[in-house]
C-alpha cells in the first residue's frame, strides 16, 4: 500500500484534497474508483475537471495521466 503521494499523477494539493473527502491511501482510492474520489473532491472543489479524473484514473493503473488519455483515445 502506498501513500497517495506516491502514486503517479498525485502531487500534495490533490492527495490533501482527497485526504479531505476521506480516501487515505492507495487501497482506499482503488476501493472507491476514480469516478466515486472525482465526484467526492467536485463536492469541495467546483473547479475540479475531467483532467483530474484522467490522473485518478492513471494513478489507480500506476500510470501517468498523459499515457492514460493517450490509451483511451486510442479506444474510440
Amino acid at each position: 500500500m502506498k501513500n497517495l503521494s506516491e502514486l503517479p499523477n498525485i502531487g500534495n494539493a490533490v492527495a490533501n484534497q482527497l485526504k479531505q473527502v476521506g480516501i487515505l491511501d492507495e487501497d482506499d482510492l482503488k476501493s472507491i474508483g476514480a469516478e466515486q474520489a472525482w465526484l467526492k473532491i467536485q463536492q469541495i472543489d467546483k473547479t475540479a475537471c475531467i483532467n483530474k479524473l484522467y490522473a485518478l484514473e492513471g494513478a489507480i493503473l500506476g500510470i501517468k495521466k498523459k499515457l492514460y488519455c493517450q490509451t483511451k483515445e486510442k479506444k474510440h
